[in-house]
């Protein structure tokens, strides 16, 4: 049976998770829009996704 050698200290533990944090959402802006997004989704102003209309645009 596999059964460790010594007690993991509570800072090897937290070094070894120190890389699993969620990083901060990322935004970049619409060529065509100017208006902020996510990556690889619709953007709901103007309701294009990869230069096809997908949605109907949001009247303002």
């Amino acid at each position: 049976m596999a059964v460790p050698k010594s007690k993991i200290t509570k800072s090897k533990r937290g070094m070894r998770r120190a890389h699993d944090a969620i990083g901060s959402t990322a935004y970049i802006e619409d060529k065509e829009s100017g208006e902020l997004r996510r990556p690889h989704h619709i953007d709901l102003k103007s309701g294009m996704y990869r230069g096809k209309q997908i949605l109907e645009p949001k009247d303002d």
